[in-house]
């Protein structure tokens, strides 16, 4: 039977920062099961992104909570947030957040540091995901060095790192052509596919639409269609 591990209840986020409140996302109801290879889409500025973040716990919700596997972790404290994070889920960032003194490898290396993985496992890991992404050689360069297409490639790798239960992804393909966001999306089936890893997208991309099996559809900050396009994933 089907597992539910990320449950996003009765979200809402307001925005107060201007003259007018901005209701990025309203009352929204999600379900998401465990191996689920899921989109969010919709224009911009329909609170795609925003969802995105309060399911990973990195924007706090005005109303409602957020359930993962679950712990709760709606005002969790900072430390067991980030502590939360750092087990459970893998981020792709549209801006790639890469830290510009670390070179791709230790950029890729870095959160397996943080969980205290092994020297020789963390090395090798690091070469197989440099690999699988394409960028064999390039492992020495900074992200200054590299193009947005490789500085992206270098995020993928590094949220698929730790092997995460969870990878949410906003715009993953976003400064890649055709070839390498093949590539990636390959990847990133083959995780979902055979370690049951738990994919969430936001994108505007029908590259990575096509692949996915549920497609949930947002305007104006609300859920106006939540439909499976494809097969669910049969254990």
């Amino acid at each position: 039977m089907a597992r539910t591990v990320i449950d996003a209840h009765e979200l809402s986020k307001t925005y107060t920062e201007g003259p007018v409140p901005v209701e990025a996302v309203k009352d929204v109801h999600l379900h998401i099961e465990a191996g689920e290879f899921i989109a969010l889409v919709g224009p911009s500025g329909s609170g795609k992104t925003t969802l995105l973040n309060m399911i990973g716990g990195l924007d706090e919700p005005t109303k409602g909570k957020v359930v993962i596997d679950g712990t709760d972790i709606t005002g969790m404290k900072e430390n067991k947030l980030i502590d939360f994070r750092l087990r459970n889920i893998g981020f792709v960032f549209q801006a790639y957040n890469l830290i510009p003194v670390l070179t791709a490898e230790e950029n890729i290396e870095f959160i397996m540091l943080l969980q205290g993985t092994d020297k020789d496992e963390r090395k090798q890991r690091v070469q197989q995901l440099l690999e699988e992404v394409g960028l064999q050689g390039k492992g020495s360069s900074r992200p200054s060095e590299l193009s947005g297409g490789q500085q992206q490639r270098v995020a993928v790798a590094r949220a698929l790192a730790s092997k995460p239960k969870f990878v949410l992804a906003d715009e993953p393909t976003a400064n890649l052509d055709s070839t390498t966001a093949a590539n990636l999306l390959d990847i990133m089936e083959k995780l979902n596919k055979e370690e049951g890893m738990t994919f969430v997208f936001s994108t505007h991309d029908p590259r990575v639409i096509q692949r996915a099996r549920r497609v949930v559809t947002l305007v104006d900050g609300e859920i106006e269609k939540d439909e499976m396009v494809n097969e669910p994933m049969v254990d």
